[in-house]
């Protein structure tokens, strides 16, 4: 008799990387969810590895992170359809096979799987994937093959699975009966035994086949003997019953016992004796059979433990081994940190022992330069404290009547020069030669250049700047000190046929501007910015003493920023290639605009060249090694050394943005100081011992010779201090320009007595 059997529906999708997996996914879903289907199994077939060691332990796991990466997208399709999606991750080789033992294993009836084209498929069915898998999954499963825009193909199954036979006990022919008919008891212990064979026996045989598995010493023969012994009594039924059973195993394809009837007919005298024996075997034969079975039960529930242990200690075992190379990488990254830690102390003991060696040395050879710091330090302090006590000079205000007077009405033979802004006379003023700037104040701007050099010439005083004698507000009358040799400009042109300027007289008269600008800079109570400094500008006495003149495009910086920093926001004047370009492009002025325009000055005292394209000409000459070229050949021999290194620090006041200038105070004037000791011992070396002339502007104006300690006065002019106090003591008025003295305070002339003592120095040699 056959027997229905409905197994519960198990779904499951194959699916891998291709898009034909997304198309499978979705058709299970709509054709599954209408019949209540809410989990389908999702089947990834990986290649399978044999993990040798840690790294291939890892690529082993990143295999199957990128199994559930793949599975991911399926995943959240089934979630957004409400069914619940189980991955299954196997690993094999031969995918075919790997899903048909998954099928076999998880007892799946329903496998969707999917492919490219029917056309294809039905061009090359024997070779395709698709193909493989339905050919090789069991009998009692049903493939449905899909593909996109087109109907699926569907392969039936043919038989049920062992599982849904094991689980469906009504199938099985009643053996039971014949049993319980003979002994009840037997039955009543039997019914309370699960039924696990594949197909149906008698108690006694199953009892057999059990203990079989656990004892192999209890052999077949033994089993064929009970069970004929069994079969003696009520022969007719057990054989009807053997008959549909073995009827119902050949029907099914399982495998069924057999048995001798021979010996069953050998026995059948003995049956009444042999059955209460055999009772009793089976007694025993249940309680040992239940006993193993508790024993199995317990065993398998053990090693299921102790697997779910296994593998949570292999988890840890991972986390740790991580965790433990993490460790490792830190602590590679703490020892290069160390080592670099270690090298930078090394250095640091390095450079701390050459300092300290170096501090040594200055302690043991700097004792005198520490010395005359300190005089110098004294000296500067006396000079500032003069300076905050010292009163604004009040220049001398003349009448018309006199300013005509001291020029012979205007005359033109004192004409001396024409500017734009007015003439220059030469004239005679209280016994002393002067010369007498006369403006043109018919413009505001005019008016406004005039009052601005009164107020600059009329409050300060330096032995390179020129002396303001006197002046004629009313009329834009300006009285200076007179200046035998003219303007620079002209000196280096030689005009007039005038002798040229020695390369000495050259050195010397660009430490003595750079003097006058560190002056006008550091002028209190507001720094002093020229804007306007050239060659032009720059005045030579008779003893070609240089001193800087028309004030009237300077300008006051504020009182209370640094001069270094200050910058005040003006409209651009000056003259073209003398003026600073950052200031020309931005209006915003400081000191460091006026060490441009001496930069161009430097160069032209180098070259006495005009100004156009003077710096691209003097920058190339140096890169070629040839600047001796461009020098003025009428000024000597000059020294290259010296004269390079002069040149390259002229272009580097002529840079175009004022941070890349150098300082004033800090490297121009300690170079020029360096250069002006060489020209004063190649300006005594060129004259013979008996021929050597004192300069002019060593003598004391009173005293008529070298001064000792030299001091400048209130008029701006230079005595010996033993001389002028003498003379304060007597009279109020300047002893070289015969006029009142605003107030008698003295300051010493630094510059002055080191050049009077290196002279004296060469002059003893």
């Amino acid at each position: 008799m056959e027997h229905e059997v409905d197994d519960p529906t198990i779904v499951a999708v194959a699916v891998n990387e291709s898009n034909n997996s997304e198309y499978a996914v979705k058709w299970a879903l709509k054709k599954f969810i209408p019949i209540g289907i809410n989990l389908i199994k999702l089947i990834y077939v990986q290649p399978e590895t044999i993990p040798n060691d840690r790294a291939d332990a890892n690529n082993k796991d990143m295999e199957w992170k990128s199994g559930s990466t793949v599975l991911l997208p399926y995943i959240q399709m089934c979630l957004n359809r409400k069914v619940e999606a189980e991955p299954h991750i196997i690993e094999g080789n031969d995918i075919p096979a790997a899903i048909s033992e998954e099928i076999t294993n998880c007892a799946i009836n329903k496998l969707v799987i999917g492919c490219s084209s029917h056309s294809a498929l039905s061009r090359k069915f024997k070779g395709s994937e698709s193909s493989k898998i339905a050919e090789m999954v069991p009998s009692f499963c049903t493939v449905y093959t899909i593909s996109k825009g087109e109907t699926p193909l569907v392969r039936s199954s043919t038989s049920y699975s062992k599982e849904s036979i094991r689980n469906d006990t009504s199938i099985y022919p009643s053996i039971s009966s014949c049993e319980s008919s003979v002994h009840p008891e037997i039955t009543d212990r039997e019914s309370s035994s699960p039924k696990n064979s594949d197909y149906p026996d008698s108690l006694k045989n199953r009892h057999i086949r059990e203990l079989t598995s656990f004892n192999p010493d209890f052999t077949d023969t033994t089993s064929k003997t009970e069970i004929s012994q069994t079969t003696i009594f009520h022969s007719g039924n057990l054989i009807s019953n053997f008959e549909e059973s073995s009827r119902y195993s050949s029907s099914s394809e399982t495998e069924y016992l057999t048995v001798d009837f021979d010996d069953v007919s050998s026995y059948g005298n003995f049956g009444n004796s042999i059955l209460d024996n055999e009772a009793d075997d089976l007694d025993l034969l249940g309680v040992k059979l239940g006993h193993l079975r508790g024993i199995c039960e317990k065993t398998q529930n053990e090693i299921f433990e102790a697997s779910q242990k296994m593998n949570e200690l292999r988890a840890l075992c991972m986390e740790d081994n991580r965790k433990i190379e993490q460790l490792y990488i830190q602590e590679e990254k703490i020892r290069d940190i160390v080592k670099k830690e270690h090298k930078s102390c090394d250095m640091a003991k390095k450079k701390f022992e050459q300092m300290r060696d170096f501090i040594e040395s200055e302690k043991l050879t700097g004792k005198n330069a520490l010395d005359r710091v300190k005089y110098e330090v004294e000296e500067k302090q006396s000079i500032e404290k003069a300076l905050k006590n010292c009163q604004l000079q009040d220049y001398k205000k003349l009448e018309w009547e006199e300013i005509i007077s001291s020029t012979s009405g205007l005359s033109e033979s004192l004409l001396i020069g024409i500017g734009e802004n007015g003439k220059v006379y030469k004239g005679r003023l209280h016994q002393t030669t002067v010369a007498i700037k006369i403006l043109q104040l018919n413009e505001i701007r005019q008016t406004k250049k005039f009052l601005q050099e009164l107020e600059v010439l009329g409050r300060i005083h330096h032995p390179h700047l020129m002396l303001l004698v006197a002046a004629c507000p009313e009329h834009g009358c300006l009285v200076y000190e007179y200046m035998e040799n003219g303007n620079l400009s002209d000196r280096l042109n030689c005009k007039n046929n005038a002798m040229p300027l020695e390369w000495f007289h050259r050195y010397r008269i660009a430490w003595e501007i750079a003097s006058a600008l560190v002056f006008l800079h550091n002028s209190k109570p507001k720094p002093i910015v020229h804007r306007d400094l050239k060659p032009a500008n720059i005045f030579l006495d008779r003893n070609l003493v240089a001193k800087i003149g028309d004030f009237g495009l300077s300008t006051l910086l504020p009182a209370d920023l640094s001069s270094s920093t200050v910058f005040k926001n003006t409209a651009p004047v000056g003259t073209l290639f003398y003026v600073d370009p950052e200031y020309h492009r931005t209006g915003m002025v400081s000191p460091k605009s006026d060490i441009y325009s001496f930069g161009m000055v430097i160069l032209q005292l180098l070259t006495a060249k005009l100004p156009k394209r003077l710096t691209f000409l003097v920058e190339k000459a140096i890169g070629d090694g040839c600047l001796e070229d461009v020098l003025d050949s009428r000024a000597g021999k000059w020294p290259s050394v010296e004269t390079e290194e002069l040149a390259r620090m002229a272009l580097g006041c002529l840079e175009l943005t004022s941070i890349d200038r150098p300082d004033l105070q800090t490297k121009i004037v300690p170079l020029l100081e360096k250069l002006k000791k060489v020209a004063d011992t190649a300006l005594n070396a060129a004259l013979p011992v008996h021929d050597l002339i004192i300069p002019n502007h060593f003598n004391c104006p009173i005293l008529k010779k070298v001064m000792e300690e030299p001091y400048v006065a209130s008029d701006g002019y230079t005595y010996d201090l033993k001389a002028i106090k003498e003379w304060f003591s007597m009279n109020d008025k300047s002893p070289v320009t015969n006029l009142d003295l605003p107030n008698k305070q003295l300051i010493p002339n630094l510059s002055l007595r080191h050049a009077i003592e290196d002279w004296l120095s060469f002059v003893c040699k």
